[in-house]
């Protein structure tokens, strides 16, 4: 039986095979931001701050992972700080969740995790700030890029996602019809 790949975050990958149990082959990628933080600065910032719950992205490496009280996706991480009643938190994540968790939960104070000097701002991704509404728009508008491949290929990739949308009907009753073609 073939092991199923999961991309684009070996660390993400590693994470889903430890809760699942799962033999995953993980694309050797990561992103930047969640590479940059230090466990090292990490555990000296839970030391100035002991009451403040870190909240973790999954993306983390696992050495930051270790020291988290709650690890989750994006929608995860702000349920549980809204849901917490500790008034500090620590944010091992991109920052545009914490300007969230600002508005949802302003008497309460959040701080990003330190990258490897203990104070850069490391967790700000240069390669998000590509991704516009303009070139999103264009692309709807333009169909374009377009990636094609083979039918027998495109179906392999397409079971998956047809499986993952029956588990979900209200998904599967929205999801329009799929074509030879990717955008």
């Amino acid at each position: 039986m073939l092991k199923p790949l999961l991309a684009p975050d070996q660390h993400l990958g590693a994470y889903l095979a430890k809760e699942t149990g799962r033999d995953m082959v993980l694309w050797p990628g990561s992103c930047i931001v969640h590479e940059r933080f230090s466990e090292k600065e990490l555990i000296k910032l839970k030391a100035e701050n002991p009451n403040a719950p870190i909240a973790a992205h999954p993306e983390c490496p696992a050495h930051i992972l270790d020291h988290a009280d709650h690890v989750g996706p994006t929608s995860s991480i702000l349920k549980y700080v809204v849901e917490n009643d500790a008034d500090t938190f620590i944010i091992a994540t991109e920052p545009g969740i914490i300007h969230q968790m600002e508005k949802t939960s302003p008497e309460k104070t959040f701080i990003g995790a330190p990258g490897m000097d203990g104070k850069c701002n490391c967790n700000q991704c240069p390669y998000m700030a590509l991704n516009t509404l303009e070139k999103l728009r264009d692309c709807l508008r333009n169909l374009s890029p377009v990636i094609e491949i083979n039918e027998q290929d495109r179906l392999a990739a397409k079971a998956p996602l047809d499986r993952m949308l029956e588990m979900s009907p209200s998904m599967a009753q929205n999801r329009p019809p799929t074509s030879g073609r990717a955008y």
